[in-house]
């Protein structure tokens, strides 16, 4: 059986956001569902640690991670219109980037093939001076950037599968040719950002890969771009390691967009990272929770991405599938204008 680590703590449930979408029933429920189908005990269980300030720095100005911890020892509330933070969320946002960092670290040095951080708060659209859309830190960038510090490696490639664009993770690596961004995402859709134009800048122009999809796009769709795009893009680069920024909310059951992934869906987008993995980087996997609001289509989702990583075939989706009586968009020509731009026609 593969080795695949879970990177799990309670700390995270110090980020008390009340009724928030993003509040820690998020990650009971995904680890309720993975006890109570045995999934855990299958799995190498692993406890982060803090990130210390200078690793925070790889990626965030000094400014802002004291002004994190400023507006949380001072009893939290509001940081934008979307994110918020209560007295336990700078702890708690330390032990996410340490636990992507810890997942990185399991990953790279052989203790497991595969590694999950399950952690809050979230991170993918956090830049180097402002908290956005839920999320406080880069947990996925700043785990990279202390990949290529600690580590002989020259390339990495992050996968965002999250329904809205890792705006932050991208924005952290513009510059950068030797880190490919790849992200599927919901457009129209917050943050606005991610169009097919945005290939990075520099000697980086062309290892930014946004693949914009419209509303309504589910599993065929899915399946499409990543055999399309994700897999010829990730393939020509020729990773050593692949980092994943996890989001579950373009699920059809997800009210904060309008995707109709299944539970089996994300499976098979799971799978298509996994052979990548296994061809380019000797399985080398991270993955770092994201989104996902609806509790049940999350808990499921994660569990069928262990399955997935540890080689199970059968995946259950007890969820079901949405109202087949709806046209599915036609994404033809949106990936048709990837290929074009990225050379992959």
């Amino acid at each position: 059986m593969p080795r695949v680590g879970l990177v799990y703590d309670q700390v995270y449930l110090k980020h008390d956001t009340g009724s928030h979408p993003e509040n820690g029933r998020r990650l009971t429920a995904i680890m309720e569902h993975l006890n109570e189908t045995h999934t855990r005990e299958k799995l190498i269980n692993m406890k982060p640690f803090p990130a210390t300030e200078r690793e925070l720095m790889l990626v965030h100005s000094k400014s802002h991670i004291l002004h994190i911890k400023q507006e949380a020892e001072g009893g939290g509330g509001y940081l934008d219109a979307d994110t918020v933070v209560s007295f336990g969320s700078f702890e708690a946002a330390l032990y996410a980037v340490g636990g992507a960092i810890k997942a990185t670290e399991a990953v790279m040095t052989g203790e497991v093939e595969s590694a999950f951080a399950l952690v809050r708060p979230p991170g993918h659209h956090a830049t180097r001076d402002e908290t956005m859309g839920f999320c406080l830190f880069n947990n996925i960038a700043i785990a990279t950037k202390y990949a290529f510090n600690k580590y002989p490696i020259k390339r990495i490639a992050i996968i965002d599968f999250d329904v809205h664009h890792g705006n932050g993770t991208q924005a952290a690596f513009e510059a950068n040719p030797d880190v490919l961004y790849v992200s599927t995402h919901e457009a129209p859709l917050y943050p606005g950002s991610g169009s097919v134009s945005e290939t990075g800048t520099g000697e980086a122009k062309g290892t930014k890969v946004n693949i914009p999809l419209p509303a309504g796009c589910g599993n065929a769709e899915y399946e499409r771009a990543y055999r399309e795009i994700v897999v010829p893009v990730v393939t020509r680069f020729k990773p050593e390691l692949l980092m994943v920024s996890a989001g579950y909310d373009a699920h059809f059951a997800d009210d904060l967009a309008m995707m109709r992934l299944t539970v089996s869906g994300y499976s098979i987008i799971v799978k298509f990272i996994k052979e990548l993995a296994d061809s380019l980087c000797a399985g080398r996997i991270v993955l770092c929770l994201e989104g996902g609001y609806n509790l049940r289509a999350l808990a499921a989702s994660v569990k069928a991405t262990f399955d997935v990583l540890l080689g199970n075939s059968e995946i259950q989706d007890t969820l079901g599938k949405p109202d087949e009586r709806l046209t599915p968009p036609d994404i033809t020509p949106v990936l048709e204008q990837v290929k074009r731009i990225h050379s992959l026609t």
